[in-house]
């Protein structure tokens, strides 16, 4: 079994708008065993913690992500998870040469979340609030990820947070406010043996509405299986099956660190919603290539805009197991 906490947002700095940010924090569980060890040691782990953050700064000139990761037991002083009543729901030291934790937090509301890596001048300590309620994603929660009875998983989303507090990059605090999106998710054997990958669309729209997209990829790169969920401005979901939209990938950036081949943009047609939108990153570089686990994928920031390129809103974009890309064991 595999939970994470995800969460991600596009910020600007209070004092200087044109200063502007990608962020993603990602805490795993992943189970090591289906029960606690029967030695009854604290330090027999039966899960480890995995963490993934990074910050994009995505102003015209000053395009640079970076990318900061965590894998550790699930022990006293390493990391672990809380259980209700507790307010601190995950957390994991910080990398090497760091003094602090990587946390997350509830507060009432929505969440808290920390992070530091001292080696690369990176930090945020973020607070955030829910302007629309939760939604499942999936009736009841329940995400299909292909036929098979285990090809799922339990998935609820803040579509819409406000999102505020300091942000750190090279070593200088900014005061930061903007827009996020946090999705929790849990499951097991999620994929199907012919999946290697998938495209995953957070996207929210200046008129309101938010629409959740994903696809399964096959060996040969189709779209095995697609579902989504369109939020209305007042919070109500409808849940799209795969005929309600499609999606078409064109040109390529290539990773110059993994060479791996990921789509310049996306377009993107529901025709029952009257959207027709061109999803462009804000910056190309936003792979996480990944030294602990050899997962690569892009995790990105973009911009929604219309047929006359206007904006139209804002989001991100996860891709993973493109190109012979490691598959994805979560």
């Amino acid at each position: 079994m595999t939970e994470w906490w995800y969460l991600t947002a596009q910020l600007q700095d209070l004092h200087d708008p044109a200063a502007q940010f990608g962020l993603q924090f990602t805490l795993f569980r992943i189970g090591l065993t289906p029960e606690a060890p029967a030695s009854g040691s604290a330090w027999s782990a039966s899960d480890l913690v995995m963490g993934h953050a990074a910050i994009g700064e995505l102003a015209p000139g000053a395009g640079r992500h970076h990318f900061s990761e965590l894998l550790t037991r699930a022990t006293p002083l390493l990391g672990g998870f809380g259980s209700y009543p507790d307010t601190l729901i995950a957390w994991c030291r910080a990398p090497a040469g760091t003094d602090a934790r990587w946390t997350l937090a509830w507060n009432g509301e929505a969440f808290d979340i920390a992070m530091a890596d001292s080696a690369q001048g990176l930090a945020y300590r973020l607070q955030t609030r829910p302007l629309k309620p939760l939604v499942f994603q999936g009736p009841n929660g329940y995400s299909r990820k292909g036929a098979g009875p285990t090809s799922a998983s339990q998935y609820v989303s803040f579509t819409r947070l406000a999102v505020e507090g300091t942000l750190s990059v090279g070593g200088r605090e900014r005061r930061v406010r903007g827009l996020g999106w946090f999705d929790q998710e849990f499951g097991s054997n999620q994929l199907e043996p012919q999946q290697v990958g998938w495209d995953w669309f957070s996207l929210q729209l200046d008129d309101g509405r938010e629409l959740m997209l994903y696809q399964l990829r096959d060996r040969a790169g189709r779209a095995d299986w697609q579902r989504g969920t369109l939020v209305d401005a007042d919070g109500r979901a409808r849940y799209l099956a795969p005929g309600d939209w499609t999606l078409s990938p064109e040109g390529a950036w290539v990773s110059p660190a993994t060479r791996l081949r990921y789509p310049e943009r996306w377009r993107l047609a529901l025709p029952s919603a009257a959207l027709a939108l061109t999803i462009v990153p804000r910056l190309a570089a936003q792979e996480n290539a990944s030294r602990l686990s050899g997962l690569h994928y892009w995790e990105g920031a973009v911009e929604l805009r219309g047929a006359g390129g206007e904006r139209l809103g804002q989001g991100y974009v996860e891709q993973t197991g493109v190109g012979g890309a490691t598959r994805p064991s979560i």
